[in-house]
């Protein structure tokens, strides 16, 4: 899940539909913007819908439908959520060097995947900084599926093409397609494997956590990977576009009403309930995976070996530490935001808020950011600056909610 400047944007944009005439609103911030936006394929199915559009990374998205953002958060959690994600890039590397060329850009063991199975990655700068997020799976040993963040789209493209032509003149066997002749929906919580099941012959209790298939749903052929962005088991759905806007009312359909069309505003909720990283908020350039958390999506091997972008420093933070480190946080007063300071009970400064809100599962105001190492462990008492004044906080384990994903038992 992915943002930046326009996510801020959303979530502003959000607070303000609570309080405040929404047409005005509307009005006032869309209207000049509308006409640039590009559309997925159930743009006009939001709309019908009740969709509260919003820009998002260059797209029209919707931010949230007739529930309320704390409604279609409980709602994911106890029922399921149906998710529009098709602004995010999916992509193929094929040939028989597309393994060994991925890694020489991310941090997983891509050659160590089983077919059919992916993992979480991170795409790394010549300093170790992350440049973005991504889940990539091996479908063969020729043949790479990655999903890339909307907001990181053109940089991202331009980096994998780069060094793409730099490995194919020397003889490297790789190319791409990009699949923006696809739509891709996320299903998620309790609900969503009951009721895909509906629409497939193949077994999905047989599907795990970070598993992909290229199966036939509701009658077309799809790339399915169990996988999510908010803690609940779930699944991505790339179907092709002219499909998609059927395929999402045949879910609804077979829900009975349970499983509802939700926006951003509840995935970032979710997302951040669940400990998960936003880049552009918690993970940027600067930001190392160590930093960031991200220490077990670096294989084992990769630790050994290196051979990606930056290994030195990620290499030299996993053997010393590194100068700080994301954390999670419960605190009182207003809820934190992006850019909050965080100090000791002192009042030294020792880190910044990266993301922040109330919690609608736990009632309570949550946040992640990063604070200096050594000052990281659970428990650690702080205080929070929010507009100007101090609040009681404490430092705590991620994820907040528990995450429910389906793996074997």
């Amino acid at each position: 899940m992915r943002g930046g400047s326009l996510w801020q944007l959303g979530q502003s944009i959000t607070r303000r539909l609570a309080r405040a005439d929404k047409k005005t609103i509307a009005r006032r911030h869309f209207a000049s913007d509308a006409e640039n936006l590009k559309k997925t394929a159930l743009h006009d199915f939001h709309v019908a819908n009740g969709g509260k559009m919003v820009p998002f990374a260059g797209w029209s998205m919707p931010i949230q439908y007739k529930d309320s953002i704390m409604e279609s958060t409980l709602n994911c959690r106890q029922n399921g959520s149906l998710f529009d994600v098709s602004h995010m890039c999916g992509l193929s590397l094929k040939g028989k060097d597309c393994v060994p060329f991925l890694e020489k850009l991310v941090i997983a063991d891509v050659a160590g995947l089983a077919p059919g199975t992916g993992t979480l990655t991170v795409f790394t700068n010549e300093n170790g900084g992350s440049i973005d997020d991504s889940v990539i799976t091996k479908v063969k040993d020729d043949h790479i599926y990655l999903v890339v963040n909307a907001g990181c789209r053109d940089k991202d493209l331009a980096h994998i093409e780069a060094h793409m032509k730099s490995f194919t003149a020397k003889g490297g066997d790789v190319s791409w397609h990009i699949h923006d002749e696809r739509s891709l929906l996320a299903l998620q919580g309790p609900l969503a494997a009951p009721v895909l099941q509906h629409l497939t012959k193949d077994d999905l209790s047989k599907l795990y956590f970070g598993e992909f298939r290229i199966l036939d749903i509701n009658g077309v052929s799809c790339f399915l990977t169990r996988t999510g962005y908010t803690g609940e088991d779930g699944f991505e759905i790339s179907v092709p576009s002219e499909r998609a806007v059927d395929l999402a009312k045949a879910i609804l359909e077979k829900s009975e009403g349970k499983v509802r069309l939700t926006g951003l505003g509840a995935r970032d909720s979710l997302r951040l309930e669940a400990g998960l990283c936003l880049y552009g908020n918690d993970m940027e350039q600067h930001v190392t995976p160590v930093e960031a958390g991200l220490t077990w999506a670096i294989g084992k091997r990769r630790r050994a070996e290196g051979g990606f972008l930056g290994a030195e420093k990620i290499l030299k933070q996993l053997d010393e530490g590194p100068p700080v480190r994301r954390v999670g946080f419960f605190a009182g007063g207003p809820p934190a935001r992006s850019h909050s300071k965080v100090h000791d009970e002192q009042g030294n400064p020792i880190g910044e808020i990266t993301s922040g809100g109330f919690s609608p599962c736990l009632k309570k105001n949550i946040a992640m950011g990063y604070v200096k190492s050594g000052l990281h462990k659970a428990g650690t008492k702080v205080k929070i600056e929010v507009r100007g004044k101090a609040y009681d906080g404490n430092i705590t384990k991620m994820p907040f909610v528990p995450t429910k994903y389906y793996k074997p038992s």
